[in-house]
């Protein structure tokens, strides 16, 4: 398995229209975000990279939504992705459209992003898929050098893997498009062998586990039962006898 993070540096595209079939793909991953935008809410929502500026999310219930990206244009803030300048826990959601693909350092990405995200905040995350046709190009010499078979392909196992590190829970997971030239993207094979899709997407949401100090340790001290020892002791000091009435013990056989 290669590492994740690498020296060298990748140019990602700033459009779709600069990928093959790129307005295709675009079209079939808004549809694949439709039915969950209209479940996601809060106050924020972070459209990471150009490529997530490009996606029609006006059917999320978040108005304000801001665009990221070194450069491009239709941008709210033009930064670094890996040094988002947003405070800790200030973000309701993230999108990451094909942003991996194109990352030097994924990890520090995600990272980055959790940190930022609130708790119990959407992650979005699409990308392409290794094993697929364009998975397959890659192996072509004289394709490596043009996108999308530049870009680096995750399988949708290791990516899982990085979100259950940060304590993401996945709620849907799903690779489509199996023909990226096909306009319905090979609907029949994409029903019947969706693993082979080019795209994937994954929707999760951060959580947030409290801390629990050893609860076992504290349970038996709740049921502790404190030692009777010297318990009649301090009941004979609690009760105390007068002492005419200690040298008689029976007075009325006196009288």
């Amino acid at each position: 398995m290669k590492p994740a993070r690498i020296t060298r540096h990748l140019t990602a595209p700033t459009q779709w229209v600069q990928l093959p079939w790129g307005e295709q793909s675009q079209l079939m991953l808004e549809q694949e975000l439709r039915p969950w935008l209209g479940k996601i809410f809060g106050f924020h929502l972070l459209k990471i990279g150009n490529l997530s500026a490009g996606l029609n999310t006006e059917e999320c219930a978040i108005s304000h939504q801001v665009n990221i990206a070194q450069r491009g244009d239709n941008l709210q803030v033009q930064a670094d992705p890996l040094h988002l300048p947003f405070a800790e826990k200030s973000v309701d959601a993230c999108l990451l459209a094909h942003e991996l693909n194109w990352c030097s350092d994924p990890h520090r990405l995600l990272r980055e992003t959790d940190r930022v995200l609130i708790d119990d905040g959407w992650l979005i995350i699409s990308g392409y898929n290794p094993v697929s046709v364009l998975g397959m190009g890659k192996l072509v010499p004289f394709l490596r050098k043009h996108p999308p078979f530049n870009s680096r392909m995750f399988t949708s196992v290791r990516l899982l893997d990085w979100l259950s590190l940060l304590n993401f829970e996945v709620m849907y997971r799903r690779s489509f498009q199996v023909l990226p030239w096909h306009k319905q993207g090979g609907k029949m094979l994409s029903t019947h062998l969706p693993a082979l899709g080019t795209m994937q997407i994954i929707v999760a949401r951060k959580r947030t586990l409290p801390l629990t100090l050893n609860p076992l340790k504290n349970r038996k001290k709740a049921r502790q039962i404190h030692s009777t020892v010297g318990a009649t002791k301090q009941c004979q000091d609690a009760i105390k006898i007068p002492k005419h009435r200690a040298d008689n013990p029976h007075p009325h056989d006196s009288v």
